[in-house]
């Protein structure tokens, strides 16, 4: 349930980003460029503005981001399992077989065997 939550927030947090992201100036360009003197006629917020407000709102947006992404990883719900399945199978599973190492293999050696050769002079 919780988990959800975050995820729709998340996802919320990404749209919002990539509008704002896509908002901010290029070079001369963008919202804070012409488009917001024309819209207001110059008055109430310059170019200068808009850009500082959307560089907050970028920083603002990505640090949510960050932080839910982080709590989402905590509220994973696991099922009850607090070990990797790895960790699981080898606490309950069969004991591992038990070799003696002081006995020679029977299977065949996988190096070749080389013969001694004496250089005779």
């Amino acid at each position: 349930m919780l988990y959800g939550i975050i995820i729709s927030l998340i996802t919320l947090i990404c749209i919002l980003l990539i509008i704002v992201v896509l908002l901010q100036p290029g070079q001369k360009e963008g919202l804070s460029g012409g488009l917001a003197a024309g819209m207001a006629g110059g008055a109430s917020m310059g170019a200068r503005r808009t850009a500082d407000l959307l560089s907050k709102t970028t920083a603002i947006l990505a640090t949510l981001f960050l932080s839910l992404s982080v709590l989402a990883n905590f509220a994973i719900d696991r099922g009850g399992a607090s070990q990797s399945t790895i960790q699981q199978s080898g606490l309950g599973g069969e004991p591992i077989e038990q070799s003696d190492f002081t006995v020679p293999s029977q299977t065949e050696s996988a190096v070749p065997q080389q013969e001694d050769f004496q250089i005779e002079n």
